[in-house]
């Protein structure tokens, strides 16, 4: 999705060409509609950005507020190329998406109206990998401390590979697990090192020393610190009743295969439309903070960290644990034998081959 220039090669050798768009069909839906504002001077981010101003989005339902804008197009020096690489995307024979159609029916539906490529939903694309095999020291443990919780009783805190916090969010975090009295498992990553050129969090040498004083004590009985962690793995345990989420978009399909309910706290790129679809459109996930961008600088308060998981986790939520449920069931059986997305690769091939 940002190789398009490569449709230039692709059209030399006279061969066609087609766009694997990794994220959602709601952001695709999204990013034409900006493109084609921006191409007529009719979208500025710096003045919507952290606003309660309303926009018509054709991916979605109901309207957008400014500050849920995602984070990829209100960054004015990033936008251009942005849009360039959107706007070439139309030249393509077609695109390819990793979603699923019961997932965003009403996008995948706004770009079928004959002005863009063909849409080709073959997702979710996931990498299940669950042998037991296949398990490290670390994440044997992991393993065997879930095995000694409660079934759909642990809330698991992860933010991708990308995201790490400073010193005072950490905190934030920390008072708010304790406080919520919630079994958990948090995967909390060091963040790069300022003035050197490493670019992803790493591991602590000892947690402890990210976290306030004495909380791994108080916390014994009732939750665990890890590092790097295989979601997958931890999501398919039975023990694991909710997460809290970057909201990134391989996370939101590995969420949604397993019917794990999301708190939706959404940090950079795509994330904030994203936590929407999840809390607004499907009604799948709640929300800690939507409008949170990390490169903001802000903190979010532990009361309100507290308030989202205790919502997540309770027997209020039971409706959209269900719903989570429910949508898990379509995600499988969409890759299934005459499933959707099962079907929709068929039709990618032949028109390859025709």
């Amino acid at each position: 999705m940002f190789c398009s220039s490569f449709i230039d090669v692709a059209n030399e050798l006279g061969a066609p060409s087609y766009v694997f768009y990794t994220c959602g069909a709601t952001f695709l839906a999204f990013m034409l509609h900006v493109q084609s504002l921006f191409d007529r001077g009719e979208f500025d981010p710096a003045e919507l950005k952290d606003s309660d101003a309303e926009l018509a989005v054709p991916g979605l339902r109901d309207r957008l507020l400014g500050k849920l804008l995602p984070s990829a197009v209100v960054q004015p020096d990033g936008l251009p190329n942005l849009m360039r690489q959107t706007r070439r995307m139309r030249e393509a024979r077609g695109i390819l998406v990793n979603t699923f159609h019961d997932f965003e029916s009403h996008a995948i539906s706004s770009l079928a109206t004959g002005q863009t490529p063909p849409l080709y939903t073959v997702g979710p694309i996931i990498d299940l990998k669950l042998k037991k095999g296949d398990r490290t020291a670390g994440e044997k443990e992991v393993v065997d401390w879930l095995d000694r919780q409660p079934d759909s009783s642990v809330v698991f805190l992860c933010f991708g590979s990308m995201v790490s916090f400073g010193e005072e969010q950490v905190k934030e975090i920390a008072n708010a697990l304790e406080v919520s009295g919630q079994r958990f498992l948090w995967s909390l990553r060091k963040p790069p090192q300022k003035g050197k050129a490493e670019f992803f969090p790493s591991e602590y040498d000892d947690v402890k020393e990210a976290l306030p004083d004495g909380f791994l004590d108080r916390t014994a009985g009732l939750g665990k610190v890890i590092g790097w962690a295989s979601q997958t793995r931890i999501l398919a345990h039975p023990s694991v009743g909710g997460i809290v989420s970057h909201c990134g978009w391989n996370s939101t399909l590995e969420s949604t295969w397993f019917g794990v309910p999301v708190a939706t706290w959404p940090m950079r790129a795509e994330q904030q439309l994203n936590a929407v679809t999840l809390v607004r459109e499907l009604e799948v996930a709640v929300e800690i903070r939507m409008s949170y961008r990390l490169l903001s600088g802000e903190v979010v308060p532990a009361e309100e960290i507290e308030r989202g998981i205790r919502f997540l986790m309770s027997t209020e939520n039971k409706g959209r644990r269900k719903k989570a449920k429910e949508m898990s069931d379509k995600c499988r059986k969409a890759v299934e034998d005459g499933g959707s997305s099962y079907r929709s690769i068929g039709r990618f091939i032949e028109d390859v081959i025709n």
